[in-house]
């Protein structure tokens, strides 16, 4: 088969035995090809805009930028390519938040490795695909209602995309000096970010800061480690 006529994937997740497991069952599939690997999901972000590939590959907990950041970026960057999730977490919260963000697919991970190309395809051909569990849940409940843990599906969202990154890095215990250097930014700005995102969300210390973006889903629950 001609290679320009295959879907061109990138593949993003902090796991490299992940990403090769991913790119030898995808490539076992004639009509996908695998384009493009990322461990963060600021690479991801940054490899969606230089490879333009059909469909993204994205796990949810990554770090430097969480997958459903890196989503909401994508979909900005490059609104052709088509997102699909896949992630060990397959709690409503993560699934309607990051749908919230722009992902028309979400798969776990451990769904039989059959549905995988199926998805790519589907979510290609402008369709939406779920884990057959996730998809029973969904007509089984009022989507547009709080999720289980109480988390507004659009409350994530109206934070703006530097925000949540400094939200993120804040969770993954770096100081505003680490976060200022990340980004490119000065460390004042980043206490404006940091006072910002307490008066929106309501929440006035660090360690409410983490456990935020571990509900949210931005972070691995073994942050809260680092906080006990």
């Amino acid at each position: 088969m001609n290679s320009t006529k295959r879907i061109t994937v990138l593949l993003a997740d902090d796991h490299t035995i992940v990403r090769e497991g991913l790119k030898k069952l995808l490539e076992s599939c004639r009509d996908i090809e695998v384009v493009g690997e990322a461990s963060t999901g600021r690479q991801a972000v940054d490899m969606t805009r230089k490879l333009h590939p059909a469909v993204v590959i994205m796990d949810i907990a990554m770090p430097v930028l969480n997958g459903l950041e890196a989503t909401r970026q994508i979909r900005q960057a490059v609104p052709d390519a088509k997102i699909l999730i896949l992630s060990a977490h397959s709690d409503d919260a993560y699934v309607e938040n990051v749908t919230a963000m722009g992902a028309v697919g979400y798969l776990i991970k451990q769904t039989s490795a059959q549905y995988l190309c199926e998805a790519v395809r589907d979510v290609h051909q402008g369709k939406t695909y779920f884990s057959p569990s996730i998809a029973t849940r969904s007509r089984q409940r009022n989507t547009k209602t709080l999720d289980r843990k109480g988390l507004p599906k659009a409350n994530t969202a109206r934070l703006s995309s530097r925000e949540v990154e400094v939200l993120q890095l804040i969770a993954e215990g770096d100081a505003n000096k680490q976060i200022a250097a990340e980004l490119g930014i000065s460390i004042k700005t980043v206490e404006k970010h940091r006072d910002h995102l307490m008066r929106k969300l309501d929440i006035h210390d660090t360690a409410g800061l983490t456990r935020y973006a571990i509900t949210a889903g931005m972070v691995e629950c073994d942050v809260q480690l680092t906080i006990v």
